[in-house]
């Protein structure tokens, strides 16, 4: 009996971060240098859906499950953006939308938005996120940043990567525009 016990619990450990793993598109980025554990990256142009207002991954989830002008269910991507004090959220549409076009929302509050191409400077960090986390990694992206002679250009952005569901390999990050020349 102890054996049985200890072999399932063996198996339960095993197989429950592959159970959990995701098989999202990520949105496709380069990594151009790594300072520290800053990386600078380009991303190429992107299309976004965003909304504030409340309600935010409501609205866009009701976005990418149908409610828009082509009743087109689009598949979740990663990362999800967040701006600094989480009132506005978008969602990364997939490759193939961005080329062909994203059909337009329908909901209150939910655009389209198309990036242009552009350098960034991002911490990775693991784990649930929390203010605490937030501020001690924008505060080593800054210093970072700045103790390089690098130019931050945008806002800062909060992405994430994964359901509230995933419990192991959690990735989180911290983002800002930069002012960077190959």
């Amino acid at each position: 009996m102890k054996t049985i016990l200890i072999t399932t619990v063996a198996v339960w450990l095993i197989t429950i971060p592959f159970a959990m793993a995701q098989d999202t598109e990520i949105q496709s980025y380069e990594v151009i240098k790594e300072i520290d554990s800053v990386e600078i990256r380009f991303y190429p142009s992107a299309t976004l859906v965003t909304t504030s207002g409340g309600n935010n991954f409501g609205k866009l989830f009701q976005y990418i499950s149908g409610n828009n002008e082509s009743k087109e269910k689009i598949a979740m991507t990663a990362p999800v953006y967040m701006n600094e004090n989480k009132s506005e959220m978008a969602f990364v549409m997939p490759l193939s939308v961005h080329k062909k076009g994203a059909p337009e929302p329908k909901g209150e509050n939910v655009a389209l938005e198309i990036t242009k191409p552009r350098y960034v400077a991002a911490i990775r960090y693991g784990g649930y996120t929390n203010s605490r986390k937030e501020a001690l990694h924008k505060k080593r992206l800054m210093e970072t940043l700045q103790a390089n002679g690098i130019e931050a250009t945008g806002v800062i952005e909060f992405l994430g990567y994964d359901s509230p569901y995933k419990v192991y390999n959690r990735r989180n990050e911290v983002m800002v525009e930069i002012a960077y020349a190959d």
